[in-house]
């Protein structure tokens, strides 16, 4: 049963991969048609990702020719092809997409593995446009309190960022390093803060240093510099490969680095001594489960998280993607419909 709020405008504005490698391309769409069991959603706001970029920038592989990207979409509902969503309600569009539901790393609850697993932005149009389409199982619901442009952020970049605190294994009231210190970053720092950790952060833009001091991180210094003490565990957020080897050696017996991207730079050779040995660990992250993606929306629920964030219009989706990759931005970028 298909429910409406209105039936919407048939085209809406839209920025499209038209080439990757190249500015995206501003254009008028139709607006998308939802399958059934999905929800059609008017976009309020979108994060812009990192691995956005990647798309646009032909660092990883076409799924979708001319693919809109975007998926960090705060929206509201407008036609329900599902049960349990009715227009109207807010929900969040992420990265996640669906996955098969049958193979061996879903029926183990690590469904972010799954093979035939598809991503909003990559494989489906995304929030870079004023309307999307998402899975109702995959939708995430959202409470109406906060604003848009703070609640953007959370589905990748604070979701994200929780997952590779997961993976660094840091006890609580342990010491983190940060490597990079960007939109997921500022985030996960946060909820290693909340935790009793001690956060050290090492990052290139001076901004950047600025605002972990200001959060509470115990130091800020350069992209490669060593912290001031031993790490229990790192987290890479930088896409950046060279940092693979410092971030490796700042590491105590027994620590953990997580290197959060989709995209990482050629890592240059390891030292078996210095890097790895006395059971260092070197660990990828690759995207998330829903179970994840709610149990961190609650923890940010009951600890507010500051979401830092610069705001631009959907017209001005390319100015924002260029800035992201300048490092010109302070935490995270939003697009406002």
């Amino acid at each position: 049963m298909t429910i409406e709020r209105f039936r919407p405008v048939t085209t809406m504005l839209a920025w499209r991969v038209a080439v990757p490698g190249r500015p995206p391309r501003r254009c008028r769409a139709d607006v998308p048609e939802p399958a059934p069991g999905e929800l059609l959603v008017r976009v309020l706001a979108c994060g812009v990702c990192r691995t956005d970029l990647h798309v646009v920038d032909g660092d990883l592989p076409v799924r979708r020719p001319g693919v809109v990207p975007g998926h960090e979409v705060v929206g509201e509902v407008v036609v329900s092809r599902a049960p349990g969503y009715a227009p109207g309600d807010r929900v969040g569009v992420p990265w996640l997409r669906s996955t098969c539901g049958a193979c061996r790393y879903c029926l183990r609850g690590r469904e972010n593995l799954c093979p035939d697993s598809r991503y909003t932005g990559w494989d489906a149009d995304g929030g870079y446009a004023e309307y999307t389409t998402v899975p109702a199982g995959f939708a995430l619901p959202l409470p109406e309190g906060p604003s848009p442009v703070v609640l953007a952020p959370l589905l990748c970049a604070g979701i994200i960022g929780y997952h590779a605190l997961l993976r660094a294994e840091v006890p609580d009231g342990g010491v983190l390093g940060v490597y990079g210190f960007g939109a997921s970053a500022h985030l996960a720092a946060q909820v290693a803060l909340a935790r009793g950790m001690t956060v050290h952060v090492m990052t290139r833009a001076p901004a950047a240093r600025e605002l972990a001091l200001d959060l509470g991180a115990a130091s800020a210094q350069g992209a490669a510099d060593a912290p001031p003490q031993p790490l229990d565990g790192a987290i890479l957020f930088a896409p950046a490969g060279e940092l693979v080897p410092p971030a490796l050696a700042a590491l105590d017996r027994g620590g953990t680095l997580a290197v959060a991207g989709i995209h990482l730079t050629e890592v240059p050779p390891l030292d078996y001594q210095r890097h790895l040995f006395q059971e260092r660990q070197l660990r990828s992250v690759t995207s998330n489960t829903r179970a994840q993606a709610r149990e961190f929306l609650d923890f940010a629920a009951e600890h507010p998280l500051r979401v830092a964030t610069t705001p631009y219009p959907l017209d001005r989706a390319g100015a924002a993607l260029d800035d992201l990759r300048a490092d010109r931005v302070t935490g995270a970028a939003v697009l406002v419909a």
